[in-house]
């Protein structure tokens, strides 16, 4: 709307030319200047095709739900960007990042530090997703994640985010990866949900609002990631390094629009929701279900406004390696070299979040600045 307002404002005022030279009146002039005045700062992307590119999420959850209002609430497009979204579990998503099939994907940030650490060539610039609702949903007859030792445990795969939430839940309650036996299902939380209702595993790790249905048919939490503050979850935008040096201003581009839409998330419940539904089409997630998300993420503000990738969270990772390979991966590597938040630095110093959000952004930027990594 700003552009065709832009483009109207001159047709009806740059009428008279002298000497080779447009002379707006007094009146047009200043409705120029205040077209001008809102133009986003990727007016320049707008004003010619947008650049196509293809973002890999890999879950069907709450994590993604950005991205799915960045689509239909126009922001990619707002800053130039044609983009196609597809889905692929691990390790599908680091496989299309690393080809070049995709230029990100939205990763759990443990994925990503062992991705990125195996040589270096995978950067993390930002992290706008604190924690989903992770439940360890069991057979009714499970009393208590005690009882899971030598039971069958449904994952994606071994490693992966919902393996270690598992581990991280399990440690609580006193057992190890070897206590249990972990069974791959290969494929998403609807596989996962598939296989506990159908007896192949007495336990899986799930989803709002997926483990919300489950509820309903008996099965029952026997913990949740988001009960527990020292467990951290959150997601990160991961990028092939090479993109980003050959294409600075993309991962700038794709904050930028994402972080709009995370502000619309916070102000249009209804869009959100609908938004969301879209996507999820055919995975038997109700309305309500959504809703009853969408209100836990909106009162935990589960979305970062300023998406620094933070220390604490790093540290974490480190510390709670899913096996020793892994730890000592970790434990070895530099995270300097993959971790980039200036990024992010750069658009707080520049004032883009506390125009997008607001004076009141500036106190959360502080707090972030100090605990984000590298800084």
């Amino acid at each position: 709307m700003t552009n065709r307002f832009l483009r109207t404002t001159l047709r009806g005022n740059l009428v008279a030319r002298r000497g080779g030279a447009f002379l707006p009146g007094m009146a047009g002039f200043a409705l120029v200047l205040a077209a001008l005045a809102f133009l986003p700062r990727a007016w320049a992307q707008q004003s010619r095709s947008d650049e196509k590119i293809t973002i890999n999420y890999a879950a069907r959850t709450g994590t993604t739900w950005p991205f799915y209002i960045a689509k239909e609430g126009g922001y990619y497009h707002k800053y130039g960007l044609d983009v196609t979204l597809i889905f692929g579990v691990h390790p599908a998503g680091i496989a299309m990042v690393e080809s070049g099939e995709a230029v990100m994907t939205n990763y759990t940030l443990e994925q990503a530090m062992q991705a990125a650490s195996k040589d270096g060539s995978l950067v993390m610039v930002a992290s706008s997703f604190k924690k989903s609702l992770f439940s360890l949903m069991a057979k009714e007859s499970i009393a208590s994640a005690r009882d899971l030792r030598g039971k069958r445990i449904a994952v994606s795969q071994i490693g992966d985010a919902p393996y270690n939430y598992a581990l991280g839940l399990l440690s609580r309650f006193g057992l190890t990866a070897r206590d249990v036996e972990w069974i791959p299902i290969g494929t998403d939380v609807n596989g996962r949900a598939a296989a506990l209702v159908s007896g192949r595993v007495d336990a899986a790790m799930l989803t709002a609002p997926v483990y919300f249905r489950l509820e309903t048919k008996g099965f029952k939490s026997l913990a949740n990631i988001s009960d527990y503050p020292d467990i951290y979850a959150p997601t990160v935008y991961l990028f092939k390094k090479t993109t980003v040096t050959s294409n600075p201003r993309l991962a700038e581009l794709i904050i930028e629009a994402q972080a709009e839409a995370i502000k619309r998330f916070y102000d249009d419940k209804a869009f959100a929701l609908a938004a969301y539904m879209k996507y999820s089409a055919g995975s038997g997630e109700t309305p309500a279900d959504v809703e009853r998300v969408y209100d836990s993420y909106a009162k935990s503000n589960t979305f970062e406004r300023v998406p620094y990738v933070l220390a604490p969270a790093v540290q974490y990772q480190i510390d709670h390696a899913p096996d020793a390979r892994v730890a000592a991966q970790l434990k070895s590597f530099d995270f300097r070299r993959v971790i980039d938040n200036s990024i992010v630095r750069r658009l707080v110093q520049e004032g883009f979040f506390e125009k997008l959000f607001g004076p009141g952004i500036k106190a959360e930027e502080e707090t972030k600045a100090r605990i984000a990594f590298g800084l």
